[in-house]
């Protein structure tokens, strides 16, 4: 793995429990973590559970104990970590957003394709696809129970930026994050609502504020810095034939910490997801009675959900690091099986390119098509 802060923690969990929640074809070793200082990847190795460490990520390349690099660093490392490790022959799971840029995902898609033909491949960690309620909603539009879709409607708030005395975190410079909220949380909800209905975002119109311009140096010598990423990002968008949507991401939500949520509309329903109340889910059916009409909660915990039969009896619930072991779950059956992992860096460029429209769309208030990749949402 290379990286182990917020991101590597959480993958740290996922990989050391994977082992004893899943029968799976090929057991899962933590050989060795990379960071760039030597004192505190060393701390971290033994905190997180890795076996080894180093302050050369490039070292893993010719480890012949390393078969699969998990890449939590900033999003300014992605290109260049992926595509060596996928020319040495190595699997690989990147962080979203993909890139910082669509010419960097483009490239890293171009490496994932080259190397998938010796058996290789690569997957994007959008985590919020592993949501068992999330899951479920997916199966239940594929199923038709809402009809046909008209509105989407998603938000991912947050407030940990709100004082402005909050230091210039690596987060908020865009030679390393390529933007903030817009890529930070934004490529969340981008994802969910297209991996959920199986539609892609074919235009939209947006808007982004920074609303604090400058912030203290993390580091000494005292003094500021400037904020070069968005804080908030609002946009319109048109998916498939005639489908609507809405969409928000902010880090200035005062009182918001992690609040993702998903509404779709239908001619036969509606279907709500919030992450603050993750192992539910909200459905309305036109269908019942009109006397019984409403929104029914649906408590997402039974075996028969999704990911569930690997936990805990019915009612007992489960937590955000759950995601990340179904991801770590579903990867390495692809890779045991020989099959494309989901989300492939094709769809994660899908993203990036939705990602680059907003931002040429807030700069010019105008409505953009977003180009297409070569793949479909896919499963």
């Amino acid at each position: 793995m290379v990286g182990y802060a917020f991101m590597g923690a959480a993958h740290s969990q996922a990989w050391r429990t994977v082992n004893h929640v899943y029968d799976l074809p090929v057991p899962v070793r933590m050989h060795v973590v990379a960071g760039r200082s030597a004192a505190a990847v060393a701390a971290a190795a033994d905190r997180l559970g890795w076996a080894g460490h180093t302050d050369d990520w490039r070292t893993l390349l010719t480890r012949g104990d390393v078969d699969l690099i998990d890449i939590c660093a900033p999003g300014d490392a992605h290109a260049e970590i992926a595509i060596a490790a996928l020319a040495a022959g190595k699997h690989v799971l990147c962080e979203k957003p993909l890139a910082n840029s669509v010419a960097e995902a483009r490239e890293m898609v171009a490496a994932a394709s080259a190397a998938h033909d010796s058996g290789v491949r690569a997957m994007c960690g959008f985590n919020y696809r592993r949501v068992p309620a999330v899951a479920l909603m997916r199966r239940m539009v594929a199923e038709g129970r809402l009809g046909t879709i008209r509105h989407i409607r998603a938000s991912y708030l947050q407030d940990w930026l709100v004082d402005p005395s909050y230091p210039l975190v690596w987060r908020l410079r865009r030679e390393v994050a390529g933007s903030g909220a817009l890529g930070d949380l934004g490529a969340h909800i981008i994802d969910l609502t297209q991996f959920v209905t199986g539609l892609s975002i074919s235009a939209v119109c947006a808007l982004t504020e920074t609303f604090v311009k400058s912030r203290p140096l993390p580091s000494s010598p005292p003094g500021t810095g400037e904020v070069t990423v968005d804080d908030a990002v609002l946009f319109l968008a048109r998916l498939g034939d005639g489908v609507v949507a809405s969409y928000e991401a902010t880090r200035f939500a005062t009182g918001r910490k992690n609040g993702l949520r998903v509404e779709i509309n239908g001619s036969l329903g509606a279907l709500v997801f919030d992450f603050e109340r993750m192992n539910e889910l909200s459905f309305h059916s036109t269908e019942a009675p009109a006397d019984e009409q409403g929104f029914t909660r649906v408590l997402v915990t039974e075996p028969t959900h999704p990911y569930m039969s690997a936990w805990w009896p019915p009612g007992h619930l489960i937590g955000y690091e759950h995601t990340f072991t179904h991801q770590a779950y579903d990867l390495v059956q692809a890779i045991a099986a020989g099959s494309d992992p989901a989300p492939s860096f094709a769809d994660a460029l899908q993203v990036q390119l939705v990602l680059d429209a907003v931002s040429r769309s807030a700069e010019t208030s105008s409505w953009i098509t977003v180009e297409r990749s070569s793949a479909e949402p896919s499963g």
